[in-house]
C-alpha cells in the first residue's frame, strides 16, 4: 500500500500545494467559523435587548437601524467565506488525485482563490461600514450624555447612556472583521503558493 502511494504520478510540487490547500483551508475554516458563531451569538443577544423600551424615549442604539444592517450583512457574507475555506480543503484533495484528468486546472484553482478573496474583501467592506455606523452611533450617544450626575436618575436618560450591550455590538463586529481578515490571509497565501510553483 505504501509503495502504491509513493509511485503515484502526482508531482511533488503539486503534492505540496495540495497539502497547503488542505491545511490552510482547515485553518481558515475553523478560525472563521468560530469567530462567526461568536459574533452571531453576540448579535442575537444584543440586537433584541437594544430595541427601544415602551416606557421612555428611545435614543439611537448601535443594535438598531441602519448601523446594524451592514454589520449583519458582513456576518452573512462571512458564512459564505467559511464555505469557501471548506472548498479549499476539497481542492486540496482533488489536486492529489492520481488521475490528471480529474485534477482541477491551475487556472480554475486560481479562479476559486480569486473568488474567495473577493468574497472576503466584500464581507470586510460591509463589516467596516457597519463599524463606522456603529461607532458613529456610540459617539452620538456619548456626546449627548450630560456631564453632571443629576440626570442619571431620569428614566428617559438611561436610554441615552452607552450600555455594556452597545460595546458587545462593537465586539461582535470586530470578530467579523477579524474573520474576514483571516479569509483574506488564507486566500493570498494560497495564491502565492500556487504562483511560486
Amino acid at each position: 500500500m505504501r509503495e502504491q502511494f509513493d509511485s503515484s504520478p502526482v508531482p511533488s510540487a503539486l503534492q505540496r500545494i495540495a497539502g497547503s490547500f488542505r491545511i490552510a483551508g482547515w485553518i481558515g475554516f475553523w478560525v472563521q467559523l468560530v469567530l462567526g458563531v461568536v459574533s452571531t451569538i453576540i448579535f442575537l443577544f444584543a440586537i433584541p435587548a437594544a430595541q427601544p423600551r415602551a416606557s421612555g424615549a428611545a435614543a439611537a442604539s448601535p443594535g438598531t437601524g441602519g448601523s446594524i444592517f451592514f454589520a449583519v450583512c458582513g456576518l452573512l457574507v462571512l458564512y459564505f467565506s467559511v464555505y469557501q475555506a471548506w472548498r479549499y480543503t476539497r481542492l486540496g484533495i482533488q489536486l492529489k488525485d492520481s488521475n490528471p484528468n480529474l485534477r482541477p486546472k491551475k487556472a480554475d484553482t486560481i479562479k476559486v482563490l480569486r473568488f474567495g478573496l473577493l468574497v472576503s474583501l466584500g464581507g470586510l467592506l460591509l463589516a467596516v461600514l457597519g463599524a463606522e455606523a456603529i461607532t458613529g452611533t456610540l459617539l452620538a450617544k456619548s456626546l449627548a450624555q450630560a456631564q453632571g450626575g443629576v440626570a442619571i436618575y431620569d428614566p428617559q436618560f438611561i436610554n441615552r447612556l452607552i450600555q455594556p450591550l452597545d460595546i458587545f455590538v462593537v465586539l461582535a463586529n470586530t470578530h467579523t472583521i477579524t474573520a474576514h481578515f483571516a479569509g483574506i490571509v488564507v486566500s493570498l497565501w494560497l495564491y502565492s503558493r500556487i504562483n511560486r510553483q
